[in-house]
């Protein structure tokens, strides 16, 4: 057994994204956080020993048809052998936790497999789908689990290396496989996968990962959106973009499509000076469609129906919370550090009509207030306090805790403290598993749905990975709400405060939806607790054969003090119309949609269904996912060739269990990345295939180990104390970029504060020091730019904790901490570590932050401001202002004043190093000195600046 820490992730190469030039938005006003959010895929081809050994990708290409928020993407890889030895291939595909997929391929001129989720032509595939590749046939099978895990099996008691092919992120699940390719041959990859987009905080995402880890010299990536509703809102994000690259994309878009090409020439993937790709990072698309305050769109296409519901511009309903916060000993440091942060500002954000209490618990569970209080100043201000103050200690008793809550929701319910028509909330954040009072799951379940009953919404946050998720996505959906897994990372808070923020907008109580019965049939569900701000309700079904020409809905919900009824209706022919041109449309797709968003609710429904009822569900489920091929938790895709052949693969949609994602793994049988370790499922054969397995074309064993190895044993043969067993890999967490590297520059020299360039005045370049700091600074106000600046800054060490940038259109947050950048837009929080580049353009600013750190907010009419992580002598956050000739006369603050009128007075007769400068009356002392110019990064430029005091 060997313990070693991980080498750098390994590197993929699949998908062939960027990010946002020339783009047309269609609402150039609109903020970011209105846009619904499209969630695509991450995609990545990694090559087990990269170019260097002599696989190349010579082709890369990504597809994706997004059409009324169902995407259907193609991820198709070529590759070529050009070493004169057999070399294996690995493909990678990271996809959407939500996604299916529907068929994988693999074309080799001399070898042809086939694993088949969806029959290459119209119409849904048979259990057994057949393609003929080459000449040669060979059946890929989505069976059950149970019978695909019998055909698994039996490949590996024949000694094939069989391997399932599973594994999963924050966000997404990953595909692998692996295959051996001859010299000179070439291999096609090509995998498909299903998703109907998911509306969150006013936003759809596509999110695509790219790195190849080589250049790549035919890589393109085209994306197809049709929204018959007409998009309002596009925009692109990348971390990887440069200036350079973002020649390479484009983005067209009229009323309801849009277009997104990514195609880099050899030149433009190429590192400056080097041979390696650029390509390294996540490329974004966001978008939304308009919407009314009607009831929704209906939209119609081969004889099925989607209903999308969101209406705009309804008032917010009062909502009655009570947080429910564990502080057993498990939470102790930063765990109970981040959720006291997230707790206080989520506090900050109640509406005064709201209600809330608090409730922690360890061994025992107390309650902040006896009764639920109003949301008022001095409420909230106590309850921060309260909140700071908690200390972890005992166990975990999750049982009493929630009774408790439900109890005081009870008192309230019967005083009729509660607001007619108000939503009763119950937000649970817990570490681990019941360790004290009730202890058994299912009775934790029984006590807690007995006592809620039906009235109010129970929603679960596990912290980390000691806690079943399972446990409380049960106890959720028992009780109509959700359960969200929070990652222990330095983005904790955010991730809890982004969870509030789904929650914290409640618009409608009890939605349902009416249809017909003579026009529809098997319609999917249709009765909702809860509708919120930024979210979206879909329901889909089938239409009858004789069904009217025109297809109408009603939908019902309760608003504040009063029943509301939207009405809708929609053409049938019409709305068959729209979806005829085949560049954005895929065939049959509503149909698709309407089985995928079923499954998902079967799948959903049997978590909290009895014993009776989940067999039933699960049958349907299965059936469904059988016939249109879909690898759902029910089923397997499976390929196994012919008898005496090498090695079969199944691949299963991954299943969440406790401790899955902890930091370390168990290596598989054939030395796979940390990423693949560590997952459920029958392993290989214990041999691995190669002595010293390869990622990237760099063992995995440090060097110093790789050499005892070699010295010490014989060739082909580790050292007997390294041999398998299984390997233990011990994967550390990436640090953080820490400031304060040293740096080679003039001692005793230091960088300022601030740095001002004075356009059109007598000296062009002012520094400025902090020596007198108390609380929040506005270091720039210009109501005319519509930004500001504010900053707190620590005098004892002489540097910004925090700076904070505010635009008001578009409506963007831009904050800095020494750890990372948090961008925030109508609520949603986005976080970004320094030094990993970023390219964000959105209606109104641009974002982009290079490998050195410097954060760059800019427009064609704005002034430039530029966060950076100063690193070398007088370390911190440090502020940029390029442009700043855009300054209105209106500009103030504490910075800004220096752009109004500056009066320079004369140097001093006795020492021409000093000279005083007045400005709106007030005047100061500025002395000549030598500081260090950060604004081009570390180390800096020794400078000569006049330099004032503040």
């Amino acid at each position: 057994m060997l313990l070693i820490h991980s080498p750098p992730p390994p590197k993929f190469g699949s998908n062939p994204p960027g990010t946002g030039a020339q783009m047309q938005p269609s609402a150039p006003g609109r903020p970011w956080g209105l846009a619904p959010v499209l969630f695509l895929l991450l995609a990545a081809l990694h090559t087990a020993a990269a170019q260097k050994n002599g696989i190349n990708i010579y082709s890369l290409s990504v597809d994706s048809k997004v059409s009324s928020r169902f995407a259907h993407t193609v991820v198709t890889s070529r590759v070529v052998n050009r070493a004169s030895v057999m070399q294996e291939a690995t493909f990678q595909v990271e996809l959407p936790k939500r996604a299916f997929i529907t068929n994988f391929s693999i074309v080799d001129r001399s070898l042809a497999w086939l694993a088949e989720a969806r029959h290459p032509h119209p119409g849904p595939c048979t259990e057994s789908c057949i393609q003929v590749i080459g000449g040669v046939t060979y059946p890929g099978n989505i069976k059950e689990k149970a019978a695909a895990q019998e055909q698994y099996s039996a490949a590996v008691a024949r000694g094939e290396s069989a391997g399932l092919v599973k594994a999963s992120g924050r966000k997404t699940e990953q595909f692998q496989v692996s295959v051996s390719v001859a010299p000179a041959a070439k291999v096609t990859f090509e995998l498909v996968y299903e998703e109907l987009l998911k509306r969150c905080l006013g936003a759809y995402e596509l999110l695509l990962k790219v790195q190849p880890q080589q250049l790549v010299k035919h890589l393109q990536m085209d994306i197809h959106i049709f929204e018959p509703q007409g998009i309002s809102f596009l925009e692109t994000e990348s971390t990887f973009m440069t200036n350079e690259l973002a020649d390479a994309l484009t983005v067209s878009q009229n009323k309801t499509k849009a277009h997104i090409q990514f195609k880099p020439t050899l030149s433009q993937q190429m590192s400056p000076g080097q041979q390696d790709t650029v390509l390294d990072g996540n490329f974004i698309v966001r978008y939304d469609v308009h919407r009314t305050i009607s009831g929704g769109s209906i939209q119609i296409e081969s004889g099925y129906f989607v209903h999308y519901f969101a209406p705009e511009g309804l008032p917010t309903i009062p909502k009655n919370v009570i947080f429910v916060i564990d502080k057993s000993g498990s939470m102790s440091g930063r765990k109970i550090e981040q959720t006291q942060e997230a707790l206080i500002k989520i506090l900050d954000d109640l509406s005064p009509n709201d209600q809330f209490n608090l409730v922690s618990f360890s061994g025992e569970a107390a309650q902040w207030k006896p009764l639920l209080v109003p949301a008022s100043a001095e409420n909230v201000n106590q309850a921060r306090s309260y909140a700071a103050s908690i200390q972890t200690q005992g166990g975990t008793n999750i049982n009493d805790a929630v009774l408790l809550a439900a109890r005081l929701l009870d008192s309230a319910n019967q005083k009729e403290l509660l607001p007619e028509g108000s939503a009763s909330l119950i937000i649970l954040l817990t570490d681990g598993d019941p360790t004290m009072g009730e202890t058994n799951p299912a009775r934790i379940q029984k006590n807690v749905k007995e006592a809620i009953d039906g009235q109010y919404s129970l929603f679960c946050l596990g912290f980390g990975f000691d806690v079943s998720l399972a446990f409380l996505e049960k106890l959720a959906l028992d009780n109509g709400g959700l359960t969200r897994r929070i990652y222990e990372d330095s983005d904790s808070t955010l991730q809890l405060q982004d969870f509030y923020q789904e929650v914290a907008n409640p618009l409608l109580t009890v939605v349902t939806f009416e249809y017909p019965s003579n026009a529809v049939e098997e319609v999917s569900r249709d009765n909702f607790r809860l509708l919120f701000k930024g979210s979206e309700i879909v329901v889909a079904g089938k239409l009858r054969d004789q069904s009217p020409e025109v297809l109408s809905a009603k939908v019902r919900g309760q608003l504040r003090m009063q029943n509301i009824t939207f009405q809708t209706e929609s053409s049938v022919a019409e709305q068959e119309n729209e979806f005829q041109n085949p560049k954005y449309i895929f065939h049959s797709f509503m149909e698709r949609l309407w089985a995928y968003l079923t499954i998902q609710q079967l799948l959903e429904q049997m978590i909290s269904a009895s014993n009776a009822e989940k067999q039933a569900l699960e049958t349907r489920a299965l059936n469904l996912s059988l016939h249109y091929s879909f690898v759902t938790p029910l089923t397997s895709m499976v390929v196994t060739k012919p008898e005496g052949k090498e090695w079969s693969e199944v691949a299963e949609k991954p299943v969440e269990t406790k401790n899955k994602h902890k930091n370390f793994y168990l290596a598989g049988p054939s030395g796979k990345t940390p990423s693949d370790l560590g997952r459920a499922g029958p392993q290989g054969p214990l041999n691995p295939p190669h002595p010293y397995p390869l990622m990237a074309g760099k063992s995995r064993l440090p060097d110093m180990l790789l050499e005892s190895a070699k010295t010490a044993s014989p060739p082909g043969q580790l050292p007997a104390s390294l041999r398998p067993g299984p390997l233990l890999v011990l994967v550390s967490q990436p640090a953080l970029p820490t400031l304060g590297t040293s740096a080679a520059v003039p001692a005793g020299i230091q960088a300022p504060a601030v740095i001002l360039m004075l356009p059109r005045q007598s000296v062009d370049r002012l520094c400025v020091d902090i020596k007198h700091s108390q609380g929040p600074m506005k270091l720039l106000s210009d109501p005319d730019q519509g930004v500001e600046v504010t900053a707190q800054y620590e005098t004892e060490k002489a540097r910004f904790s925090w700076i904070e940038v505010t635009f008001k259109n578009p409506q963007l947050q831009v904050r800095a901490i020494p750890e990372h950048v948090v961008v925030t837009r109508n609520r949603r929080n986005s976080a970004y570590k320094w030094k990993e580049t970023l390219f964000s353009v959105i209606p109104g600013v641009k974002l982009t932050m290079d490998k050195a750190g410097l954060l760059l907010l800019s427009s064609p009419d704005r002034v430039t401001i530029g966060l950076l992580p100063w690193d070398g002598p007088g370390e911190g956050l440090r502020l940029l202002l390029r442009d700043t000739h855009r300054f209105s006369s209106r500009v103030g603050g504490t910075l800004g004043q220096f752009y109004q009128d500056v009066l320079w007075g004369p140097p001093a007769t006795a020492d021409d190093s000093k000279r005083m400068l007045r400005v709106q009356g007030l005047e100061y002392s500025a002395t000549r000195l030598l500081k260090l110019d950060y604004q081009e990064g570390s180390p800096g430029t020794e400078i000569s600046c006049w330099s004032v005091e503040l």
